[in-house]
């Protein structure tokens, strides 16, 4: 499976090591491996693999991570994964009287 990037310096995920007790959630949760325990400690590997699921930062006991979950297209992607629907990220277009709708998803 190809490795997935994102928009390059734009992810929201921030992480306060000094909070952070080591357990692991984190890495077992984040879908793009984005984090490693290294030294009793979370640190991130590649801030511009992260696609803002939230994943860590709800899982995260020490409120160590902060991630503006729900922004763009892969909160879509995930909404319509779980409801088994089509992603809908309200960025297409849609104009009046015509149904067809485009997505960047």
């Amino acid at each position: 499976m190809p490795e997935l990037k994102y928009l390059p310096s734009v992810s929201t995920l921030k992480l306060d090591a000094a909070k952070c007790n080591g357990c692991g959630m984190c890495v077992i949760v984040c879908p793009h491996a984005v984090f490693v325990i290294e030294e009793r400690r979370a640190r991130i590997t590649d801030i511009d693999s992260c696609m803002e699921c939230g994943a860590c930062a709800g899982n995260c006991p020490e409120e160590a991570i902060y991630v503006k979950s729900g922004v763009g297209c892969a909160y879509a992607v995930i909404v319509g994964s779980l409801r088994g629907t089509e992603p809908d990220c309200d960025c297409g277009t849609e104009s009046e009287g015509d149904s067809s709708q485009s997505c960047c998803c």
